[in-house]
């Protein structure tokens, strides 16, 4: 059975122990990892591994023993608990090995837990999971997480947010590699131990990785001012440096969601922080809600073209002109 992404959140946080087992397929190898890590945590718990419950098997060693496979799944352990067999970094190769496995399978085998690189729709890995009517097939691709997914984390971390917290922490999501940020929340958590007030903004900033902005700010202080002359040259040392278009576009997208943030703010505190505090503050005042909502959606239609698969114009020419636009409204 194929899962859904929005299904497959919930299933990896509470996966069936009854189930034969799950592929977990996708071309980034640090996404796939830590969904599987989420799963065979939430089947055989924490001391799971150490109570031998859980068998690794490399894919790759599998031409040397055919039959390990099957040999775990019916292998029955000393303690008792949910069984995971845990076969890693397979590939169409090893089908012929895994398929006669999960065909085997029967009420109180272990659970049959897959992963893989990018399958294509005719892999028989993939096929034969997605037609098993007690398995399920998982496809990870590169999207940040979710707000739920940020939410059960800080749920599993024991810790709440504000809602100024959780606009920070879906922003960092998007700007940060998954293992970065699942390293960020687990700081997070570390940082909070203990702690009954409200996760704030000024405490992601405590544990955020500090480079995050470091090669944007220069570029994003000079849209946010309207100098719309002195783009380009920022602009050409950004593309030296290698950063790409759809980071400029994270950036500049958190940027002006916390100038829109701040511009709406009526307490007259409003949640920010860092070197560029006061530049931020005028450069809210300067451009006001309406203006700022007109930037983002800008940005969005200028992200939405980023990922266009029939965008055909050079990515860093189409966000500076988009720079330069915003830089002139905000000029106004």
């Amino acid at each position: 059975m194929k899962l859904s992404t929005s299904q497959a959140a919930g299933y990896f946080a509470k996966p069936d122990p009854d189930k034969t087992g799950l592929l977990i397929y996708g071309a980034d190898a640090m996404r796939v990892a830590i969904k599987r890590q989420e799963v065979v945590a939430a089947l055989i718990g924490p001391n799971g591994p150490d109570e031998m419950r859980l068998t690794r098997i490399s894919a790759s060693k599998l031409r040397e023993d055919p039959a390990q496979v099957i040999d775990a799944l019916k292998a029955m352990g000393f303690f008792p608990g949910p069984r995971v067999t845990l076969v890693e970094d397979a590939t169409e190769t090893q089908a012929t090995h895994i398929l006669p496995a999960l065909e085997a399978w029967a009420t109180g085998d272990a659970q049959l837990i897959v992963t893989a690189g990018a399958l294509k729709p005719t892999s028989k890995i993939r096929k034969a999971f997605e037609a098993h009517p007690n398995a399920f097939a998982v496809g990870i691709y590169d999207n940040p997480p979710t707000r739920d997914e940020i939410e059960r984390d800080l749920k599993t971390a024991g810790i709440t947010a504000s809602g100024d917290a959780m606009g920070t922490l879906v922003d960092l999501a998007r700007a940060l590699e998954p293992g970065d940020f699942r390293q960020t929340i687990e700081k997070i958590g570390l940082y909070k131990l203990g702690d009954t007030v409200p996760l704030s903004p000024e405490d992601i900033a405590a544990c955020a990785p500090v480079s995050i902005e470091a090669d944007v700010d220069d570029v994003l202080l000079v849209v946010g001012d309207g100098k719309a002359a002195e783009i380009g040259p920022v602009m050409q040392r950004l593309s030296a440096q290698g950063v790409n278009a759809v980071t400029l576009c994270i950036g500049a997208m958190r940027h002006f969601r916390s100038l829109h943030r701040i511009a709406l703010d009526t307490t007259g505190r409003p949640q920010i922080w860092g070197p560029h505090r006061d530049k931020m503050l005028a450069q809210a005042r300067q451009w006001g809600p309406a203006r700022l909502e007109t930037a983002l959606t800008v940005l969005t239609d200028t992200d939405l073209q980023l990922r266009s698969a029939g965008q055909h114009a050079p990515a860093l020419a189409l966000i500076e002109r988009a720079f330069i636009r915003l830089a002139m409204l905000g000029s106004r």
